[in-house]
């Protein structure tokens, strides 16, 4: 499991990283929001442990902007402020849990075991994804648009099954080789725009629409 762990404060960061990997998780650190917000939109993570006050950009204005974005990832909000109005602007602007500082470290590790399980438990339950038109059937591997059924090859069905897992979040070619060749990337090959060209043609067919957005630079994108 990867998680994105944002604190200002040096010390608590450290302390947080040490342990969480300890018990097994891999982690990315962000010292301001700015830092936090760009790691969270480029990056997966399974998690993400928030600080609420935070420089150059505050902790909920993350969230919010995450959560505008589409990004659904679940989110532990840490903070010195503990009063039950502070505790509600967390949780309204899409925070999943509230934890006041100073806290235990073992009660952190218990409510970030909660969340994982609940999210895979989630997405087991998910048998259909969808966008515009386009429903995608997990279990009979089927996709239509419109009702039209559209064949696609296996590697084509799990771009685009990772792509409508991610729907709303930019989806670098680096993380759509890994997830759906388990290579490390390459930068010298074109197998990912091959692969998204064909899948394009098969999903616009007839004159549909436009699905699969390219960000210059980025990657991937359904909205």
């Amino acid at each position: 499991m990867k998680l994105l762990l944002v604190e200002d404060d040096q010390t608590t960061l450290a302390y947080l990283s040490k342990g969480l990997r300890e018990q097994g998780y891999t982690a990315d650190e962000a010292g301001n929001g700015v830092d936090a917000l760009h790691l969270a939109t480029t990056g997966q993570y399974d998690l993400i442990v928030l600080d609420r006050m935070l420089p150059q950009l505050d902790g909920l204005a993350v969230l919010s902007a995450l959560r505008a974005g589409g990004n659904r990832t679940p989110v532990i909000i840490l903070s010195a402020l503990s009063h039950v109005d502070e505790r509600i602007r967390g949780l309204k602007a899409g925070g999943d849990d509230y934890l006041t500082k100073p806290f235990s470290f073992a009660e952190l590790q218990l409510r970030i075991d909660n969340l994982l399980q609940r999210a895979t438990h989630r997405e087991a339950r998910i048998t259909q994804l969808c966008a515009d038109d386009l429903e995608m059937d997990l279990v009979g591997h089927r996709v239509t648009r419109a009702g039209d059924d559209i064949a696609l090859q296996p590697k084509e069905f799990q771009l685009l099954r990772y792509l409508l897992e991610h729907r709303g979040q930019v989806v670098s070619r680096t993380l759509l080789f890994e997830a759906v060749w388990d290579y490390h990337f390459d930068p010298k090959t074109n197998v990912i725009d091959v692969h998204i060209a064909k899948l394009r043609r098969k999903l616009e067919a007839g004159g549909r629409s436009q699905l699969i957005d390219t960000v210059r630079g980025a990657g991937y994108v359904i909205r």
